[in-house]
């Protein structure tokens, strides 16, 4: 809890079921804070540590404390922009609303409404700020590098993991569903393996309910090519990040996506990323002779196979690019990095 005399951003979140804005707010609050931002969270499906307000604290949103500055809302769903717009505008609260738009689609005629009553917004890539039809400022996600680093030493990392530290790893991290090309990654495995004896593959992530099929029938098919042993369904680790450690190559294969930070974190871990062009993806990589990876087409295994494939093939490519991919990383995409520039946006509202 914080005395919302002491709060000049709310960070609202409406929907209790995780999703990745709700880890996004997870993530940021802390740095924000410690980089002096005053912030705080409002609203359920939030853990307790984070700093928070309380419904009963809006009533003081209509007071400012001598020489503070004007609170500001930033909303990042429809439905927290529409009580903002009923604070400041009915009730004549001191607020100003700031929403961060991820969606890549043309919005609704309401979303449309809502997003021209902001006072500024927010894109999380280009391609985002391509469907905005309203000003805004892109500002990319970024993730923890501390957090996700280049392991000591790989193989222990892999062994730490219960893998072969003799085996080479390639990896597709996510959830288990169609959106995020899980059988993409599958049936290429399945054509790459059976010629490359030294490499395994894992994939990481949770199958919900109404994917749990999908997922058993990727596990069948695995089977009955004979690589349940070399291609590894590992569920869902809230220490991700020691997975990346004992990867030699990511995959992401989605054939959607909003924005997507597996690539990021894969990279932060000095892993080079190949990644169809979906999301954010062709943001985050370099390409090219000096890059960290490769974009390759939505929707093809072919393409997914001759790239990765490739970087299978070639270990110098491989480390070069996975060493980039670090560098890179840290120095565009650190979770500190974007709560600056949040905070240009914030002081330019007040």
């Amino acid at each position: 809890m914080v005395a919302i005399r002491d709060v000049e951003i709310i960070a609202p979140n409406f929907k209790r079921r995780l999703s990745g804005v709700t880890s996004t707010i997870i993530q940021l609050i802390p740095v924000q804070r410690a980089l002096g931002q005053k912030v705080a969270a409002f609203g359920p499906g939030l853990p307790a540590h984070l700093p928070h307000i309380r419904y009963r604290d809006l009533v003081a949103l209509w007071w400012r404390p001598k020489g503070q500055r004007v609170r500001v809302w930033h909303a990042r769903r429809n439905i927290e922009m529409l009580p903002a717009i009923l604070m400041r505008d009915l009730l004549r609260m001191p607020l100003r609303i700031l929403f961060t738009s991820a969606s890549q689609r043309r919005h609704t005629g309401w979303t449309k409404w809502l997003i021209s009553r902001m006072d500024h917004v927010i894109a999380v890539s280009s391609k985002t700020a391509d469907y905005l039809t309203v000003p805004n400022t892109v500002i990319l996600h970024g993730i923890d590098t501390q957090r996700f680093s280049r392991p000591i030493d790989k193989a222990a990392a892999k062994r730490l993991r219960g893998l072969d530290a003799g085996q080479k790893i390639v990896g597709c991290f996510g959830r288990v569903r169609h959106q995020k090309g899980t059988d993409l990654f599958v049936d290429a495995m399945i054509r790459l393996l059976p010629e490359r004896p030294d490499w395994s593959a894992v994939v990481a992530g949770r199958a919900t309910s109404k994917h749990v099929e999908f997922e058993n029938a990727l596990k069948a098919r695995v089977k009955a090519a004979g690589l349940s042993d070399r291609i590894l369904f590992v569920g869902e680790h809230t220490d991700i990040n020691e997975w990346y450690r004992a990867l030699d190559l990511f995959v992401a294969p989605q054939r959607w996506e909003g924005f997507g930070l597996t690539p990021l974190e894969a990279m932060a871990t000095g892993v080079p990323v190949i990644a169809t062009d979906v999301g954010a993806f062709p943001e985050l990589l370099v390409t090219g002779a000096d890059g960290t990876g490769e974009i390759i087409p939505r929707d093809s295994v072919d393409a997914m196979c001759a790239a990765t494939g490739r970087f299978m093939d070639d270990d110098e490519l491989r480390l070069s690019a996975g060493s980039r991919a670090r560098l890179h990383a840290c120095d565009k995409f650190s979770i500190e990095g974007e709560a600056q520039r949040l905070g240009e946006v914030y002081r330019s509202l007040q």
